[in-house]
Order: structure tokens, then C-alpha cells, then sequence
């Protein structure tokens, strides 16, 4: 089949003889229709990847058949799923293909509203922005009980900002904000109640302002030096939480011995543990993964309510070989506020 796979630290590239996966215990072979891409994509190039291993994360098809022990899905479902691809410990698990697994637990029902270019966009940042939320090592927040308590996003206009937006007024918190202010209505349009501009110099002082100094949880979105000294400031004097997308800058991490300070790899989320050398490798975490269980279901229930809405998405052309040169572009820092999805079919069925 068709797929774009790992080609170690040049990149990705496209190949037309990969083989078509076999469906394992709880799991599906997914006939992909749509893919999205992700910030993950262009880091696993400088992490380290198993080169040949199949790419991608975010997708969505049709059921094509089921595994052993699978009871959510049938033969002919429209699902999303989430899958980490460029895995080192299993170079089947990807998304940028014609056929691809997806995990029973990490999948979804698509809505009968919702076209297939619209719902590959969704897994990663629901991942990513529950793991973050709701979990350790994340903030452990109440994921259906929350205390009204202020949230802050810092990046509040990237895919998994807006998720994170969304699900934190779902669980009942209160969400503000930063960005650029030309992204201030798409913030406000999710939920975020207040969104401060992240180029000012007094942007962490006036959030500290707006929250009575009393700031206790963080996640951090952007995750650079520059974001992580801002956050900081914002947190009030009485201390909190602060958790990132990427190992914390040590000169910054100690500045306040009052905040807990933590990053994680959303691959975690599927309790395999992550073979990797040196800061991203983890151990199994099986409880992770049941926490993911418990959040796709929720996710499931609120996507046919129609509670989460949908990140800006760019559909590009091409297909599959298109993807490389896309990823590409993106790691070079050209996509702002909206997530890059491509009909992968032929017949372009979106």
C-alpha cells in the first residue's frame, strides 16, 4: 500500500509497497480516508525515529475488520483514531497510509455531520489536551467536576489550545488565554473568557492582575523558554501547577520553588511505555491508559452532542506523496491557527 515513512533524520518519504497491517487484539485495520498533521510529526524527526517505521498520528476511515475482543466497532463504522506513528518499538502503527490500525480505545464513532477531513483532525489534540488536563503527570484536574476554578492556556489558538479550551468548560472551569491578538475571537469562540496578547513584555504581570493573583494551574501549549518564564510570572504568589509540552528549561524551572513543574509525551497515553533514549523514553504506564479509555468515550458522547467544535482546518492537495514537503513547511513554522488535513482516497471523499 501507499504510506510515508520515517526516513531517520532527513525527513519522511513516500513509498508505494508497504505492507498492509493484520488486525491484532483489540484492534481495527481502518480503510483511511483522511489524515491530519501534527507539531509531533516534525519533532519526531529530531527526536529519533525507527527509520522505515509508518508515520503519523491523526486519521479517519472506514472500518475495514475487526480483531479479536474488539466490541465498539463493526465492519463499515466511520471512525477517527489516534495512533503514534514513527514508532521505534513497532514500525506498524502509523496513520499516513492507505490501511492503518487503529486502537479500539483511542477511537472514536464519527458523527453523521462531520465529513471525514473534519474528523481526522480531532484525536492527537484530545489526547494531548486531556493527558495535559486531566492526568498525571498532568495537572489532574476533575475531568467532569470541575470547581469553576481559572485555567490558563498558554497558546491558546493552536489545535490543542482550542481542545483544551473546550474541554476544560465540558468539566466545568474557567479558561483564559494567550495569543496574538488577531486570534483573540477564534479563542473566545471555544470558551476562553479573557486572551492576553503573548508579545507584550507585562503579559505574565497582567494575567496576574486579572486573576487576583491567584493563578494556580497552567498548561503550556508553546512551551519555549520565552512562554515558560511568562507562565511563570503568571501563576500567583501562593504557587501551582505548571505543565509543559517539552522539557522545561532548567534556568526557568527553578525560578519558583511554590510551582510544580512538568512536561509529558502524549504517547504515553497508550501505557506501552516509549523506547526512547534519553529524555522522552517512559516506562509502561498502564493506568494511563485506561484514563485515555475513559476520555475517548467521553470525547465519543460529546462530538454526538456536539459540545467539542472542530480547529480551523487548511485541506491541502496531493495525497499521500504530498505529505513530506508538508510536514516540512510546518516544522519551519508556516502553519498558525489552523490544522493541515488531506483526503488520502482518490476519489477525494470528504
Amino acid at each position: 500500500m501507499k504510506a510515508i515513512i520515517s526516513a531517520g533524520p532527513v525527513g519522511y518519504r513516500f513509498v508505494e509497497d508497504f505492507d498492509i497491517p493484520t488486525p491484532r487484539p483489540r484492534s481495527i485495520l481502518v480503510r483511511v480516508h483522511a489524515v491530519a498533521l501534527n507539531p509531533r510529526d516534525g519533532k519526531m524527526v529530531d527526536i529519533g525515529t525507527a527509520t522505515g517505521s509508518l508515520a503519523g498520528c491523526d486519521s479517519s476511515g472506514t472500518v475495514v475488520t475487526v480483531g479479536e475482543g474488539v466490541t465498539r466497532f463493526k465492519e463499515g463504522d466511520r471512525i477517527l483514531a489516534v495512533t503514534f506513528g514513527s514508532n521505534t518499538s513497532d514500525k506498524t502503527k502509523g496513520a499516513f497510509s492507505e490501511f492503518a490500525f487503529a486502537d479500539e480505545d483511542f477511537s472514536c464513532h464519527v458523527p453523521e455531520r462531520l465529513t471525514f477531513v473534519q474528523a481526522c483532525s480531532i484525536g492527537l489534540s484530545v489526547a494531548t489536551a486531556g493527558l495535559g488536563l486531566f492526568q498525571a503527570p498532568g495537572l489532574m484536574l476533575s475531568m467532569e467536576h470541575g470547581s469553576g476554578e481559572t485555567v490558563l492556556i498558554s497558546g491558546g489558538a493552536t489545535a490543542t489550545g482550542t481542545m483544551a479550551t473546550q474541554l476544560l468548560k465540558v468539566a466545568g472551569y474557567h479558561v483564559i488565554v494567550t495569543c496574538s491578538p488577531v486570534n483573540n475571537d477564534l479563542c473566545k469562540s471555544y470558551g476562553a473568557s479573557a486572551c492576553f496578547d503573548y508579545h507584550s513584555p507585562t503579559c505574565g504581570a497582567d494575567i496576574r492582575v486579572h486573576t487576583n493573583n491567584s493563578l494556580r494551574y497552567v498548561l503550556d501549549c508553546v512551551t519555549d523558554t520565552p512562554t515558560m518564564k511568562m507562565c511563570y510570572e503568571s501563576i500567583g504568589s501562593s504557587g501551582g501547577s505548571y505543565i509543559a509540552l517539552e522539557p522545561i528549561a532548567v534556568d526557568v524551572k527553578y525560578t519558583r520553588r511554590d510551582v510544580r513543574a512538568g512536561w509529558f509525551l502524549t504517547d504515553a497515553i497508550a501505557g506501552d511505555g516509549i523506547q526512547m533514549s534519553g529524555t522522552y523514553g517512559r516506562p509502561p504506564t498502564p493506568e494511563y491508559r485506561q484514563y485515555g479509555k475513559e476520555l475517548f468515550a467521553l470525547v465519543e458522547r460529546w462530538l454526538q452532542e456536539g459540545s467539542i467544535v472542530l480547529h480551523p482546518i487548511e485541506v491541502l492537495d496531493g495525497g499521500l506523496r504530498n505529505l513530506p514537503g508538508a510536514i516540512a513547511d510546518m516544522k519551519l513554522g508556516k502553519v498558525h491557527a489552523k490544522k493541515l488535513v488531506m483526503s488520502v482516497l482518490a476519489t477525494g471523499d470528504i
